[in-house]
């Protein structure tokens, strides 16, 4: 057994994994009820703050819990799907199937890292932390495994690098924009930030500026110089961004049904800001994709039709290439010749009237040519 066949059972193993666990996770955290937790707590800052008191996210505070939910409602609905059926992409050797297994591995470890570095201890706490665990490693794994040179070849011809490439440039703006302004502001006032709660970090916060942000501006670097490991960043990225929209949709709808109230400036400010970056980022993912027919050039078989003369019927089998510009020639290469010839439309269609029965076989070369009549041939 090679190491990169290793290297596959690894990682599948991994990602089924983490599947299991994640729906286990989403399960209980959706349909858990009951506990004990108080109303209120006083935080360390002297504040008395909310917790969201029921199910397994009891002492979280309200704003967090509800939104915990929203995020197992939209992992256990797209989430695992995806992994599932990424997996069985990325068994068959495709290159677009190890992208997609990637992006479906980046929720995972994005998500299940905030609940095991910042979620309030529960008794998923051990599920939390090999989730974290399983999905970063199999994440390295997927992304070692793609040949870089192979997926800048695709991408040079399917994908668009400088929409790309202003989208995570805005994904990174707006990240940014969006936890620095809190943060700042709390900190020229001397006090907790409003989301700390009785948390001790803010979390979320950190991962997004530490790791979301630069990676972000990286990758915007990385293609605009036309790398093609700005790609290998950019797809994690770009499916992040998509799962936004429905994880903000989610999340908001739990909250409110949990009593949270939210503000104008909140909604235009960091709701109106992911959205509009999740709705870029489907545009993109909706468009053409590495891997996907026609972008080497379309591939088909000509046969034509047999003769019912004297041993005269061969197959001639022709691998016809299309390119995309408009008015160029396109290449043929015959495999098999024939005593019969093959003449080309002008509209790069093929047209199979056969030649004079004395007309030899040309080449590809002279395939484009108008075949000579017996006429014209002996000057007769």
């Amino acid at each position: 057994m090679t190491s990169a066949d290793t290297r596959s059972r690894v990682v599948v193993f991994l990602s089924v994994l983490v599947a299991l666990l994640a729906t286990v996770a989403a399960l209980v955290g959706l349909l858990s009820v009951g506990g004990d937790a108080p109303d209120s707590v006083r935080s360390v800052h002297g504040e008395v703050v909310d917790l969201y008191g029921t199910g397994l996210y009891r002492y979280d505070l309200v704003f967090k819990g509800a939104a915990n939910r929203g995020s197992d409602l939209v992992t256990l609905v797209l989430a695992v799907p995806l992994l599932l059926v990424a997996t069985r992409m990325y068994v068959r050797g495709r290159l677009r199937g190890t992208l997609v297994l990637s992006g479906a591995l980046a929720w995972p470890l994005y998500l299940y890292a905030s609940m095991a570095l910042g979620a309030a201890y529960n008794e998923l706490f051990l599920v939390y932390v090999a989730l974290f665990g399983a999905s970063l490693f199999a994440f390295v794994l997927t992304v070692l495994s793609i040949d870089t040179e192979a997926l800048g070849r695709r991408m040079d011809h399917a994908g668009p690098r400088r929409r790309l490439a202003a989208l995570m440039l805005a994904g990174g703006i707006v990240t940014m924009g969006v936890w620095l302004a809190p943060l700042i502001a709390a900190m020229a006032n001397r006090e907790p930030p409003g989301l700390l709660g009785h948390s001790s970090t803010m979390v979320t916060d950190a991962l997004d500026l530490a790791v979301i942000t630069p990676a972000t501006l990286v990758t915007t670097l990385l293609l605009h110089r036309g790398r093609a490991s700005g790609y290998l960043v950019a797809f994690p990225l770009l499916v992040l961004m998509t799962f936004l929209l429905p994880m903000i949709v989610s999340q908001t709808v739990f909250q409110l049904r949990a009593g949270v109230s939210f503000m104008p400036a909140e909604i235009i400010g960091p709701i109106g800001g992911f959205v509009l970056l999740a709705v870029l980022a489907l545009g993109l993912v909706g468009g053409r994709a590495p891997g996907r027919r026609g972008t080497d050039g379309d591939r088909r078989s000509i046969r034509p039709p047999r003769g019912k003369g004297r041993g005269e019927q061969m197959t001639q089998v022709m691998v016809v290439r299309r390119p995309r510009g408009r008015g160029r020639a396109f290449r043929a290469t015959a495999q098999k010749r024939s005593a019969r010839g093959l003449q080309l439309n002008a509209d790069d269609k093929p047209d199979l009237r056969p030649a004079a029965a004395t007309e030899p076989f040309v080449g590809p070369s002279a395939l484009s040519r108008r075949p000579r009549t017996a006429k014209n041939r002996f000057g007769s």
